[in-house]
């Protein structure tokens, strides 16, 4: 079966993997960027670019140690090339290329958000040792992210199988997160850490109005979810671990549910069974409690990746490469890294796109 390495750099996470073209995963390593950036409470693409520099060769060169296969075993190496921050996405492509000279194996180009789309695809082992479920196609996608949130229609394991129907207006989900998080003075990457404090915190006691919950469009924003906490901070700062431990769980309780609602209301829409939560958010515990009992009600099937999958890694690059590659997809050393999604985007930042 083809073997392909895939390299992933778009942001603040250094990854290399090997998977199969039928995503059985052989090898996958991650250097994070977290500590790095944690000072500064957020990315800073230079930073992320100088780390990417550093620790891509030994990464790749720890997973093919660990995959067992060499270079010259490969069938294709496939990259990261967009969408992301720029410097950092120009390291992995440069590794690439020159990793596909050297070896003479062919180079794919991946689009990071195809790679989140398909990284339910990826087949890891549970500790029982069952494999992580899949989905079937078509399926409705909710990808959410530090750096993009929006439902699509997947139909196939390509670009060009893939629509969006709904995306954010402004900020991405995980970006309010961090955000608010910032706000309470929680500290950096904000997800996870409101994610816990929530598990503690009555929702009820600080109510929030949710964002364009009674809009028929599957767009979304969070701009003013997160304004609405910044105007409640500054008016009455919460000064007691229980005080912001209720802001938290106000704040993901809206956030969550608006996110589910939209992603039921899109596979109505569409008339699909099977859905799906990828994306770094995607590890949020009550996005996932919300979206299994929203599924069961619904009568649809979900399938969240396990929590490997949701982050940013190259074993979804790989597999997506991978795709590409026994399509009969190539693409030569010229390359290049962009900022800009393939997928069309159906919706456009600022109030111009509200319908």
């Amino acid at each position: 079966m083809p073997w392909v390495l895939g390299i992933e750099s778009s942001c603040d996470e250094t990854a290399a993997a090997v998977v199969s073209h039928e995503g059985m995963v052989l090898a996958d390593v991650v250097h994070s960027q977290v500590e790095l950036h944690a000072p500064y409470g957020g990315v800073v693409p230079e930073l992320a670019s100088r780390d990417h520099l550093r620790a891509c060769g030994p990464v790749v060169r720890e997973a093919l140690h660990r995959s067992g296969l060499a270079l010259a075993d490969l069938d294709a190496i496939a990259v990261t090339h967009r969408p992301g921050l720029i410097g950092a996405l120009l390291v992995g492509v440069q590794i690439a290329k020159g990793l596909s000279f050297a070896s003479r194996r062919p180079l794919v180009g991946v689009d990071h958000l195809v790679g989140h789309l398909l990284a339910p695809f990826v087949r890891r082992a549970s500790p029982d040792g069952a494999l992580s479920p899949v989905p079937s196609f078509p399926y409705v996608a909710l990808l959410a992210s530090g750096g993009h949130t929006a439902l699509y229609r997947v139909d196939g394991p390509h670009a060009s199988a893939i629509d969006e129907l709904g995306g954010t207006r402004d900020d991405a989900a995980g970006e309010a997160f961090d955000k608010v998080a910032k706000l309470l003075g929680l500290g950096y990457p904000g997800g996870p850490i409101i994610d816990r404090l929530a598990r503690e915190g009555d929702a009820t006691r600080t109510p929030l109005k949710a964002p364009m919950a009674q809009r028929a469009s599957l767009e979304f924003s969070f701009s003013g979810l997160k304004t609405q906490v910044a105007e409640l901070v500054a008016k009455q700062p919460p000064r007691t671990h229980e005080a912001v431990a209720d802001l938290c769980a106000a704040f993901q309780a809206t956030a969550t549910k608006v996110l589910v609602d939209k992603l039921v209301a899109a596979a109505r829409l569409e008339g699909v069974r099977d859905v799906v939560i990828t994306g770094g958010v995607a590890a949020n515990s009550e996005l996932r409690r919300r979206a299994e009992a929203a599924s069961e009600k619904a009568g649809l099937r979900l399938t969240v990746p396990p929590l490997a999958s949701c982050t940013d890694n190259a074993a979804m690059i790989a597999f997506a490469g991978a795709c590409r590659f026994v399509r009969g997809e190539r693409d030569g050393h010229a390359l290049e890294a962009s900022s800009q999604t393939l997928l069309p985007r159906r919706t456009h930042k600022g109030p111009k796109s509200a319908r």
